[in-house]
């Protein structure tokens, strides 16, 4: 007959002893499973041809953790050494990802659970996807192929439609604040002073902070000129309501020479402040300003008030352990939210400082929820931030007869183990040889972050910031291209303007308008 096939002659080794017969597979759960591309592999073993299984594709999560240092992010950029542009390469080379789908990430459904910006770190961040996870052996084929500070604690099968992104209720991120940060008296800044009669430099004693140039003679010394006379120098040095500046002189050989009035009220500042009851109380009634539904436009870049992204929701923020890494205390402020926008976190926590040092009341971080209002917001470092964990409870429950929950449960010690070998010690050790968190104290001052200068206007004046009007976009351009010029010829972004009728929308506008031709005259 022309449909019957012909009848192959069987081959001699068919009938071999050694054969091994064909490896039965465990059925899991075949549904929306797809079938691997490639034919199965044949292998020569003693002579006797022996034919592999057919693997198919599995829908599966991965828990894994990470050390951002040296990395521009999670997220995949063009030209950026990435954690998920080294995670897809080590997919590929573990036998996860055929060639076909190289670098074409949606071929294979990825899905991350959250972004995180550059050098912050992760213990568990979840990723998705459609892989080849047989044979055994998969995680460990991940991790050979992956640097130390990224490590693949495991995986779970997971139903066809999961997203990692999509499932993820919530996420928990943990930013760790050394102690002294807190001190309103710790690194406080000196502002520069001006005499004919020369400068010397000083510099805080408390970090690698490069000097300031202030005039010679202003701690305690007279000033001399150039005609030898000596002559007293006004300083207009800010300790910001400490008492005293802990400043040391370099001479003009290189050496350091410390005030003495300077390091005795350095001594006593240090000996007094602690993380104690009285400031943790206070630290946590200033973060918990930031639970419930707001509006983060402030708190972020690139996303406008009227944005329905800018509402964002926090289940909780508190501040309540302490930690010791080299020798400094760090205090873990742990925040849960539904999810977060590019520098949410870091502006949040950068702005918290600033309360707790006495540079803006507490009320400036309601104002920033306002929807008419735009402020600079500080942005503390990136070193001290990582993603704690990703919460999949609804899919859980959903999903709990048919599927393993995905959760942190089962890998909480070797997170642990990872957390402090890469995560903390990174932390620490950056704060201790770089200075990063004092240095960028430094720089939270006033001339920085004027916005903040709320705290020095009387309760009956209104500060009318940038006013944000939905119809005329234009107005908003020319308000924030607008500048000042200030004695040194330098420009200076209008910030805020003082009336004191609160009621007057129409008098604010007008008194905007002529501050603004004024710095364009």
């Amino acid at each position: 007959m022309e449909n019957q096939e012909p009848k192959l002659e069987e081959s001699p080794h068919d009938e071999a002893p050694d054969q091994e017969p064909e490896q039965k597979k465990l059925k899991i759960s075949t549904e929306g499973d797809e079938p691997a591309s490639s034919a199965a592999v044949t292998a020569v073993s003693g002579g006797a041809e022996r034919r592999l299984p057919k693997y198919k594709r599995r829908k599966v999560a991965i828990v894994f953790a990470f050390c951002g240092v040296g990395y521009q992010g999670m997220q995949k950029n063009p030209g950026a050494k990435t954690i998920e542009g080294e995670l897809e390469e080590a997919l590929f080379h573990a036998g996860a990802v055929p060639e076909a789908d190289r670098n074409k990430p949606r071929q294979y459904e990825w899905a991350r659970s959250a972004r995180t910006d550059k050098g912050v770190s992760a213990v568990g961040q979840v990723v998705s996807g459609r892989f080849y996870v047989d044979p055994p052996g998969f995680v460990e084929r991940l991790n050979s192929n992956l640097p130390d500070q990224i490590r693949v604690f495991g995986f779970k099968r997971v139903a066809p439609s999961f997203s990692s992104k999509k499932f993820c209720d919530r996420r928990r991120y943990v930013y760790l604040v050394p102690v002294f940060a807190l001190d309103p008296c710790s690194h406080s800044e000196a502002e520069m002073a001006r005499s004919d009669s020369g400068y010397e430099y000083v510099k805080c004693v408390e970090c690698c902070e490069k000097g300031y140039k202030i005039p010679l003679g202003v701690f305690g010394k007279e000033s001399v000129d150039d005609d030898g006379k000596s002559s007293e120098v006004q300083s207009d040095i800010s300790s910001n309501n400490c008492g005293a500046l802990k400043v040391e002189t370099l001479s003009s050989n290189g050496e350091k020479t410390l005030n003495p009035d300077s390091e005795e009220e350095m001594t006593k500042s240090e000996s007094k402040f602690c993380y104690g009851e009285k400031e943790m109380e206070r630290f946590n009634r200033i973060l918990s300003y930031y639970v419930g539904s707001h509006n983060f436009h402030n708190f972020t870049t690139r996303t406008k008030a009227a944005d329905p992204a800018a509402n964002r929701y926090i289940l909780s923020f508190n501040a309540n352990t302490v930690i010791t890494l080299g020798g400094k205390d760090f205090v873990k402020c742990e925040v849960v939210g539904q999810s977060f926008m590019l520098h949410q976190i870091r502006k949040m926590i950068g702005l918290a400082v600033a309360v707790m040092r006495n540079y803006a009341p507490e009320s400036v971080i309601q104002t920033a929820f306002k929807k008419d209002v735009r402020i600079v917001v500080p942005m503390a470092p990136e070193v001290g931030l990582y993603l704690d964990e990703c919460f999949f409870t609804s899919y859980n429950k959903r999903f709990k007869v048919s599927h393993e929950e995905v959760s942190m449960e089962e890998y909480k010690e070797v997170a642990e183990e990872f957390k402090w070998k890469h995560v903390y010690s990174h932390i620490g050790s950056a704060e201790e040889k770089d200075g990063i968190v004092a240095i960028w104290l430094h720089s939270l001052n006033e001339r920085n972050y004027p916005d903040l200068r709320v705290a020095e206007h009387k309760p009956d004046e209104v500060i009318v910031y940038k006013k944000i009007d939905a119809a005329s976009e234009e107005k908003i351009n020319e308000e924030e291209a607008a500048v000042k010029e200030n004695a040194n010829g330098a420009g200076e972004l209008l910030v805020v303007s003082k009336v004191n009728d609160e009621t007057s929308e129409e008098k604010n506008m007008e008194e905007g308008d002529r501050v603004e031709e004024k710095a364009t005259e």
